[in-house]
């Protein structure tokens, strides 16, 4: 049995499995005879062994209900640490709204509209992409998504809630670019960016938006525009440290001349930064987020690291 041990260590090192995926703690013999069972009871050839097709069925499986798999003292709590999902293992978020795709009233990308990587060796994202929706809300959002054939990872709604609707394993279809894509992980931040829709949020309860004024992006000054509320900003901090800490994903923002680069960003566009960027850095056809202060914010997270 060693040699079959030796092979599926060297598996769930590659592809990033555990034995706690089929029920195990060990690798082992139960592992094997763990293996070989759900092997059987899925029309797979029965020999312990936990290959590319093997770990594609099971990470496929497991996907689909995602969240009846996370870590068993988050359930027995009631559910008070949260987690987010990457190749689908559980990072754990210093945030209380968090809703998976699988989980009542979470939302979800249609296949076919991101790079599938179910089954494939884990992705190592480099970078995160910010984007606002000119959605009213993190519904509507994924909605849109779906019916324009494209994806994100992440859905930040006006209350705060982090919606996760797309493994950050999969390569999301967010931010113009292809290298962007396949090394990045993006998020829609829910912001109708208008004025005229404030009526809008104080009729529905979260009261008026703060509004930005003389914020520039590829040199243009932007007229007045609807700023993300502060506990959007909050979460927003709280999943980059999660990332962070989970990805290894750098608190960098671009730089042009040693500042802040509120234009298009050449390292991004050519896939090699490290760190947490916005969609306006890939191409001077995108404005968003313009006035997202990255290195003010990225400096709290440093702070709260320190504390």
């Amino acid at each position: 049995m060693m040699d079959k041990d030796f092979y599926n260590e060297a598996s769930a090192a590659k592809l990033g499995w555990t034995p706690g995926w089929f029920g195990e703690n060990h690798f082992d013999d139960k592992l094997i005879k763990a293996i070989q069972k759900w092997q059987r009871k899925n029309g797979i050839k029965a020999d312990g062994l936990c290959g590319p097709s093997t770990y594609r069925r099971i990470w496929t499986e497991r996907e689909v209900e995602i969240s009846d798999y996370r870590p068993q003292a988050c359930r027995l709590n009631g559910g008070e640490r949260k987690h987010i999902v990457h190749n689908g293992k559980f990072l754990e978020i210093d945030w209380n709204k968090v809703v998976l795709w699988d989980e009542p009233g979470g939302l979800g990308i249609n296949r076919g509209n991101y790079y599938d990587n179910a089954g494939k060796s884990e992705r190592k994202p480099l970078n995160f992409v910010n984007h606002w929706d000119v959605c009213l809300s993190a519904e509507s959002c994924a909605r849109v998504l779906n019916k324009r054939g494209i994806s994100v990872h992440f859905c930040l709604d006006n209350d705060g809630t982090i919606y996760q609707i797309l493994d950050t394993q999969h390569g999301a279809w967010h931010c113009s670019n292809r290298l962007g894509n396949q090394n990045s992980i993006g998020i829609e931040i829910s912001n109708a960016y208008y004025p005229k829709y404030q009526p809008w949020y104080v009729k529905n309860g979260f009261g008026e938006r703060p509004i930005v004024q003389n914020a520039t992006v590829h040199g243009n000054k932007m007229p007045d525009f609807t700023d993300f509320y502060p506990i959007q900003l909050e979460a927003l901090k709280k999943l980059w440290l999660a990332l962070h800490l989970g990805l290894d994903i750098p608190l960098d923002y671009p730089k042009m001349d040693g500042k802040f680069c509120e234009t298009v960003h050449k390292p991004s566009i050519q896939g090699k930064f490290r760190g947490f960027n916005n969609h306006y850095n890939y191409t001077k056809g995108k404005i968003d987020c313009a006035g997202l202060d990255l290195p003010v914010m990225l400096e709290e997270i440093k702070e709260s690291l320190e504390q």
